[in-house]
């Protein structure tokens, strides 16, 4: 019995040391925004598109993956394949009004209820860098 109960101590003992270095992982929101180098890309100007420019621009889908990356797979997943804390992006219909639904979430985030569960990138990722993950997303893409 005394063997038993030294067992289960020292295994306990173990399991938390164990969880001491577990990374914790943060919901939706919990994100900082990282700025994506642009500066290979055509730029686009002030005045922010409504479809996407770069859809099929190989360079533009390299800087994309990255951005991606940087600042959409903690929540969306690895290349793209969510894993169910937030929309999987490869299902998002190839098209222009999908293009604008999509810049406008990019820009201006998800809130609901009050609870954020996506920050608002405008200000952080300009439009080249928007569209260039678009680019990206658009590989990715399955209907699946």
């Amino acid at each position: 019995m005394n063997r038993r109960r030294l067992v289960t101590v020292t295994s306990a003992a173990a399991l938390g040391a164990l969880v001491t270095f577990v990374p914790v992982v943060h919901g939706h929101g919990d994100v900082t925004p990282q700025v994506v180098d642009t500066s290979e890309l055509a730029a686009l100007g002030d005045t922010w598109r409504d479809a996407n420019p770069y859809r099929g621009n190989a360079k533009a889908v390299a800087v994309g993956k990255s951005g991606y990356n940087q600042n959409c797979a903690r929540c969306h997943g690895l290349e793209a394949v969510s894993g169910g804390i937030a929309p999987d992006l490869r299902r998002l219909p190839l098209d222009a009004e999908t293009d604008e639904y999509f810049l406008q979430s990019v820009r201006n985030g998800k809130v609901r209820n009050g609870a954020v569960y996506m920050p608002p990138f405008e200000g952080v990722l300009n439009q080249e860098a928007i569209w260039a993950i678009r680019s990206y997303l658009d590989t990715r893409h399955t209907d699946e």
